[in-house]
């Protein structure tokens, strides 16, 4: 057995292994470069125009410089050239280029003649965008960006996608929605690696994003809210809205609700969460108006709640027959007010003595009499006693008194 062959075919063999993932990747990469070189206009390479990086050394060349003859440079609008710059072999180079180098340059000839002009423009190297991705329904997701450095020079992107399967395709980007792109028909159990690549006269740089459709789900807020009083109910508020319009009908995605709802001088709401599209609110304060929104969120818990819709503003009915009783029972109280007062005065003094205090009397004077009652039976039992005692006492001398009698007295034997 040849051992020293077993390192080397492990190794081929984990090679090929990895031949279909590197594979995969280098399709991506070859796409995303494809696009890039679609993305980028060729007016950048326009003629009379050169870009150069802030903070570098730029040179400006002359094409219609002789080694021969002298060559002198002009700055449009300007009597003289940027401090620190120099002429080399006919170019004109500018240290450490800051915005303020910006402009239109020309070069001439030693009699004056216009050789060659150029306008220079100046700007930074894209950075990473910020990507952050949205599905507002379970059949596209759109992914949004901005871009982290200003650059300061005209900018592309390149969008595109792979998905869990390999497939690589374009984010559609919408020209009256810039800075967005759509994937459409997406797979709702599916991962997407998202792209986004930033390219600028000087370069590009990219951002790559993992993203799955659960994660990222967000729907738009509900829609035409209604809240209207329920007559005779001085306490409720009937409330109803539709699916947001960009969520598909299908039965096999609902979404569920939640209410939010509070007196417009009250700051703190109350949460009612549904899956119907109305509900009624029992506990509303009558007479005073109610602000009220609703959200939505995906009926599996999946993604995020949506926005606030907008505010519906409803007041609650007033209850006019309590209304109606409580004016009857005030004029009538009124009233007997009115003719108490007009009446003679009463000749027994009026007692102005408060409930309270005749009850804490009549508690003082219960306590009182149970003591007195008290007293007057111990003393009782205490007399009691001492004359059955005193009894006691007078009874024994006479039981003595007999029994001295009788022995004293002589017996029958004695007397015979």
């Amino acid at each position: 057995m040849d051992l020293g062959r077993y390192p080397k075919e492990r190794a081929s063999q984990e090679m090929r292994n990895s031949i279909p993932g590197l594979g995969r990747v280098m399709v991506f990469l070859a796409a995303a470069l494809a696009s890039a070189s679609f993305a980028i206009p060729e007016d950048w390479e326009e003629e009379g125009v050169q870009y150069g990086q802030l903070g570098t050394d730029v040179t400006l060349p002359c094409p219609g410089f002789h080694a021969s003859s002298p060559v002198r440079w002009r700055r449009a609008g300007a009597t003289a050239l940027p401090e620190g710059s120099a002429i080399q072999q006919g170019s004109l180079v500018l240290p450490s280029a800051s915005l303020a180098f910006v402009g239109a340059y020309s070069c001439h000839g030693e009699d004056g003649g216009l050789l060659h002009t150029v306008s220079l423009r100046l700007g930074h190297l894209p950075g990473v965008p910020f990507v952050s991705c949205r599905a507002s329904d379970y059949e596209n997701f759109s992914c949004s960006w901005t871009s982290s450095v200003e650059t300061f020079l005209p900018t592309r992107y390149i969008t595109t996608y792979r998905n869990r399967n390999g497939h690589v395709g374009l984010c559609l980007q919408d020209p009256s929605r810039p800075g967005t792109c759509t994937v459409h028909r997406s797979e709702f159990w599916s991962s997407y690696r998202l792209n986004i690549t930033e390219v600028n006269p000087l370069g590009f740089s990219y951002r790559l994003l993992d993203v799955t459709m659960q994660a990222i789900i967000k729907p738009d807020p509900p829609e035409d809210l209604v809240v209207e009083p329920i007559p005779l109910a001085p306490r409720r508020l009937h409330v109803s809205w539709k699916y947001p319009s960009s969520w598909p009908k299908e039965p096999h995605f609902q979404l569920r609700f939640r209410l939010q709802y509070r007196p417009v001088i009250h700051r703190s709401w109350s949460v009612v969460e549904t899956v119907n599209l109305s509900e009624v609110i029992t506990d509303a304060f009558a007479g005073l108006e109610h602000v009220v929104q609703v959200s939505a969120k995906d009926f599996l818990d999946a993604g995020n709640w949506s926005e606030w819709s907008a505010e519906a503003r409803a007041t609650p009915v007033r209850d006019l027959a309590s209304t109606a009783s409580e004016e009857t029972t005030t004029d009538a109280r009124l009233e007997s007010l009115a003719e108490e007062s007009s009446q003679a005065p009463n000749p027994e003094p009026i007692n102005h003595s408060d409930p309270l205090e005749k009850m804490a009397v009549l508690v003082s004077l219960g306590i009182f009499a149970f003591f007195i009652l008290a007293a007057v039976l111990v003393i009782t039992i205490l007399i009691w006693l001492r004359v059955r005692k005193h009894g006691k006492d007078k009874t024994k001398p006479s039981f003595l008194v007999a029994a001295t009698h009788l022995r004293a007295l002589p017996t029958e034997a004695q007397i015979l």
